[in-house]
């Protein structure tokens, strides 16, 4: 427990000095408080149903028809506050993770640390630590913005707090494979985007919905959905099972890689 509070430690004081790092947390809940603003489904659908009379004919029942396209929207559109917190917890952590990583192999600190003893778990406890706890945060943000009250709360925010977890065990596995930043960045980024943008392009096209349905991310968006919309096939326990499952494995890849890595070291 006396590592993993000094990891812990150390790496909270090097993560709130370091601007990259922290925008991060900040950038996407605001973005999603302006978008949320900017495409208010209701709002829009008041200005349609403006301009449409003229083109309607006599007669027509204004009223469920403005329903209805109200309907259509919240089902069709994406919800732009869950659509940003999906990417903030599948493409956000990922390269910080990584990138927190990589730098400790880059300046010997893990040789340091491995020839102090300190095992793999307490190191991942460390840092996985820093990144939840500020991730918390901004998942609660994201809740809040979301417009989620009582049990609907709590379910997105550990589905956000899941959904972080994954990605702090995956991007900690591939920062254990590569030997600086640059090489993090580069292998993080393009298996970041996939699971930050995957779920938004699932809602558009079936074959990449069966795809992602076995990403972490994908049932973050899942439970978004029933949560927002409703009417889904995949029951929440069903969600956070597969979820849990991602991370499980994601650990036990990290166990693998990182032993292997200390051997060398």
């Amino acid at each position: 427990m006396t590592n993993v509070n000094a990891i812990f430690y150390k790496q909270l004081k090097d993560t709130l000095k370091n601007p990259a790092s922290m925008t991060q947390f900040i950038i996407f809940p605001l973005l999603a408080f302006v978008l949320n603003i900017l495409m208010n489904t209701e709002r829009m659908a008041e200005e349609m149903m403006e301009i449409l009379p003229s083109a309607l004919p006599y007669g027509a029942d204004l009223e469920a028809i403005r329903e209805g396209m109200f309907a259509g929207m919240m089902t069709n559109m994406p919800n732009m506050t869950t659509m940003q917190a999906t990417v903030f917890a599948g493409m956000g952590l990922i390269p910080i993770v990584a990138g927190i990583i990589a730098e400790d192999i880059e300046t010997k600190s893990l040789r340091f640390l491995s020839m102090a003893g300190i095992r793999p778990i307490a190191y991942l406890a460390g840092i996985a630590g820093v990144i939840m706890f500020i991730s918390l945060f901004t998942s609660v943000a994201f809740s809040l913005i979301a417009g989620f009250t009582g049990i609907d709360f709590v379910i997105f925010t550990a589905a956000m707090m899941s959904g972080v977890a994954g990605s702090i065990v995956l991007g900690a596995t591939f920062g254990i494979m590569t030997k600086n930043q640059q090489a993090s960045a580069g292998i993080t980024m393009p298996i970041a985007l996939i699971l930050g943008f995957g779920p938004v392009m699932a809602q558009m096209h079936s074959g990449v919905a069966r795809f992602m349905r076995f990403t972490y991310t994908q049932q973050l968006n899942i439970i978004a959905d029933n949560l927002t919309v409703g009417g889904i096939d995949t029951p929440l326990w069903q969600s956070f099972s597969i979820m849990w499952a991602n991370i499980a494995v994601l650990g036990l890849l990290f166990v693998f890689v990182f032993r292997m890595k200390w051997s060398v070291e």
